[in-house]
């Protein structure tokens, strides 16, 4: 039977997202190209791979079993581009980094340091939500990934390489702002706008508040810190944020950081990678930069 890579590459993003509109956005693709796609590589198997149940796309017993080769083909063929790329040493190849949203607003200024020393490695930048990147990293999806706290039973390679403050943000105008020896339980009595679940800041506030006794007064839950921000901004609640996510707003006073024991809370940057890959030597350089 003669399977196209391109064929497996376009399985394995609908596999992924479960979507033919999807895998199409993502492969830079129109819908129907990559339908033809499956359906012909269907054809060619002689087994259906993906069905369908109301709106929603599942796999088949045999869409499983391709999607496990489909991994392992493109895995071996990415490999074969590193190596012959290393043959070069790093005049070339292509490094992919997938990174919480929170270290969206640090991570660009490394790749930059990056990029001048290396002008010949493409960068690859993937951000996503703590959730998102569990998934990518399940996938094997990219060389490195960049968060706050690993989980614990993430079977990684895990290095921390910066810190990572979180501190208690407000507007100009909020009546605690401007006083000293405030405490979490001063926090509890005001409105809080918190991350969503799973959100390793949020874990981190959860934590401090528990420790407290207290629970915050969770007004809004948003996804992005960028809502969180304009959220607090406009007078909607209180909110706990990195430092460098917030260190524009703070400067030109649209921010204030409140002074509250024990904050701010220390977490720390970490990068890690599935326990047993090879780095390529762009991951590698990268992470020695790091």
């Amino acid at each position: 039977m003669q399977y196209s890579l391109r064929q497996l590459e376009i399985f394995q993003a609908v596999a992924r997202h479960l979507s033919y509109t999807r895998a199409a956005e993502a492969l830079h693709l129109t819908q129907p190209a990559v339908f033809a796609q499956v359906r012909q590589l269907e054809a060619q198997i002689g087994h259906k791979l993906i069905d369908r149940l109301g709106k929603t796309l599942f796999l088949t017993s045999a869409g499983e079993a391709t999607l496990l080769t489909a991994q392992t083909v493109l895995a071996e063929i990415e490999n074969l581009d590193m190596r012959l790329a290393e043959i070069q040493g790093l005049a070339r190849g292509r490094l992919r980094l997938a990174v919480v949203s929170t270290a969206k607003y640090d991570i660009p200024r490394r790749i930059g340091l990056f990029n001048a020393d290396f002008p010949g490695i493409e960068v690859v930048l993937t951000v996503c939500n703590r959730q998102e990147m569990l998934a990518r990293f399940a996938d094997n999806t990219d060389d490195l990934y960049i968060l706050g706290t690993p989980p614990d039973e993430l079977a990684a390679e895990v290095r921390q390489y910066a810190e990572n403050p979180l501190v208690v943000i407000a507007p100009p105008n909020h009546p605690l702002a401007g006083r000293s020896n405030l405490s979490v339980v001063d926090l509890a009595a005001h409105p809080f706008l918190m991350r969503e679940s799973g959100s390793g800041t949020r874990i981190a506030v959860e934590k401090c508040f528990d420790g407290a006794g207290v629970t915050p007064r969770v007004r809004m839950e948003l996804g992005a810190n960028e809502a969180v921000k304009q959220g607090v901004i406009a007078g909607l609640g209180l909110s706990v944020l990195s430092r460098g996510t917030v260190a524009l707003e703070l400067r030109h006073g649209y921010l204030v950081e409140l002074a509250v024991t024990p904050f701010p809370l220390i977490r720390h940057w970490h990068v890690v990678w599935p326990k047993g890959k090879r780095l390529s030597l762009a991951a590698d350089a990268f992470l020695r930069q790091l």
